[in-house]
């Protein structure tokens, strides 16, 4: 029995499932287990098509309302109701302090400034 993956989420709602079989097509090969899933394919598939929109337009919300029809505030919405369901990588975005000595190298070849290296070293 064939199911669309659309069909699939639509019967798991919101709810979280794991794929028991995988079949590769025409080599007659079934893998059975329990597999997890990769979290974007926990998603209903409204919304998975929602991200691979966004994603396609480098994450223009400008497009994002043209090619949904919908105001700015219900763009940002989704994609706040939709990074709430999936658990993403905390990623460290302060950059990592640089040891004195790359500094104090970086000022001593004229690279940067002795006030630049002063606020680097504050850090």
């Amino acid at each position: 029995m064939s199911h669309e993956w659309h069909d699939l989420t639509d019967l798991t709602g919101e709810r979280e499932f794991t794929v028991n079989a995988v079949q590769i097509k025409g080599s007659g090969i079934t893998i059975e287990g329990e597999f997890e899933l990769p979290p974007l394919a926990g998603l209903r598939y409204e919304d998975q098509v929602f991200v691979g929109e966004f994603v396609r337009c480098h994450g223009s919300i400008k497009h994002m309302e043209k090619a949904f029809g919908v105001s700015y505030p219900t763009i940002k919405n989704r994609l706040n109701r939709i990074a709430s369901q999936l658990q993403l990588v905390q990623i460290d975005v302060e950059p990592t302090p640089e040891a004195s000595e790359d500094v104090l190298d970086l000022l001593e070849r004229g690279e940067i400034s002795a006030k630049e290296a002063a606020g680097r070293l504050k850090r």
